[in-house]
């Protein structure tokens, strides 16, 4: 089944099945309303994301969405995509690159790095991007899950 972003299946892919390089992603575009129920569910309202007028007067020039939010799409394509259902976040460093503006399309992207098949662990290359512009940059470790555990 696809998901309301017509992104890729959601699932799960196994520890024993994840190889170095598989990549997954998605696509978003950031909408007011998205950033208005982040910031009544983080309960952020700092005006830089919430009032026109405020923001204009900062050093973005304008409204722009909360940072976690679009880290919220990283852990959407690790927590339903790679490696999906079951996965248990141990770890996220998060570097953020560039401001994410009401209306921009927002692209998750997660690529394997390591894999710890013992411990199950995986490292991830996490990244966000609008455009050909990165807005967001890290590493997530992760617990994957395993067949021997079903």
């Amino acid at each position: 089944m696809l998901d309301s972003t017509h992104n890729l299946p959601r699932g799960t892919i196994c520890v024993e099945d994840l190889e170095i390089g598989m990549c997954r992603s998605l696509s978003k575009i950031v909408t007011d309303r998205d950033i208005e129920l982040f910031a009544e569910v983080s309960t952020d309202r700092n005006p830089v994301h919430l009032d026109d007028g405020y923001a204009r007067d900062t050093m973005f020039q304008g409204r722009i969405a909360h940072g976690m939010l679009t880290a919220g799409l990283i852990s959407a394509v690790i927590g339903e995509q790679l490696p999906g259902h079951g996965t248990v976040y141990l770890n996220q460093s998060l570097r953020f690159m560039a401001p994410v503006r009401p209306g921009d399309r927002v692209t998750a992207t997660v690529t394997v790095l390591a894999i710890d098949h013992a411990k199950r662990r995986v490292t991830l290359e996490t990244i966000a991007s609008v455009g050909q512009t990165t807005v967001l940059k890290g590493e997530a470790l992760v617990l994957a899950p395993s067949r021997k555990f079903d």
